[in-house]
């Protein structure tokens, strides 16, 4: 699906949407960042949810590195969303100007609030030291983080507006004008791609932690039994 999206997000025949020409095509690449971001935020939050349950390490692990996984497509997403303001918003202004890359848009504002909130959500597992309390403190802020994410990223934006596609209606979405059916066939196994992407590579991560933990264990058992003179 990533491959379908890249060869025919960028050789598909699409028609012109306003005037955006040719970087509309962004669309498919700079929205599903963050809709990979909301899903793996949404998996970290259940894993803290349910490791202040059970207490069980794996939990942990999976919150951490959903977490991980969800900063870096927020900060993809937060990149490609700055590339597509420059030639779209501030195509007047010098590259020197930072206005022609942040043009402080409600929405743009409140996704680099959110991204500076889970940065901190890692600072606070970084600075505990015991692995329980840590786990434990990281699960409580990670769900304040996450309730924190969507007022920061849908529902203010929606109450200010902005210059995203439909902030002069109060709308975080796309209308008929700012999506066809052409940009569809794209747009959604885009979406599936990039999430699965991310599914993939957290998993990854955490196969990872267990092992890592695993062989850890196993030395420091080899270490105490072979310390002991009677063996």
């Amino acid at each position: 699906m990533l491959s379908y999206t890249i060869i025919a997000g960028l050789t598909l025949h699409l028609p012109q949407v306003g005037d955006l020409e040719q970087t509309s095509r962004n669309l498919f690449f700079h929205v599903p960042m963050w809709f990979t971001m909301y899903l793996m935020m949404f998996i970290s939050v259940v894993a803290s949810i349910l490791y202040i349950a059970k207490e069980k390490t794996e939990l942990d692990s999976w919150a951490k590195e959903s977490a991980i996984t969800g900063i870096a497509f927020g900060i993809m997403g937060l990149l490609t969303g700055m590339i597509w303001s420059r030639v779209t918003w501030g195509q007047l202004l010098p590259d020197t100007d930072p206005a022609a890359w942040w043009s402080w848009d409600p929405k743009q504002t409140g996704a680099l609030a959110a991204i500076i909130m889970y940065l901190a959500y890692f600072v606070l597992r970084n600075s505990i030291q015991e692995e329980t309390k840590r786990a434990k403190l990281a699960a409580i802020y990670n769900i304040f983080a996450a309730i924190s994410l969507l007022p920061l990223t849908l529902i203010i934006p929606r109450i200010l507006g902005g210059l995203h596609p439909g902030g002069e209606e109060g709308s975080p979405v796309f209308n008929t004008q700012d999506i066809s059916a052409h940009y569809r066939i794209v747009f959604y196994p885009a979406i599936i791609g990039f999430m699965c992407l991310a599914l993939w590579i957290t998993e990854i991560r955490v196969r990872l932690f267990l092992i890592h933990q695993k062989l850890t264990e196993q030395d420091e058992s080899y270490a105490t039994e072979y310390s002991n003179p009677i063996t």
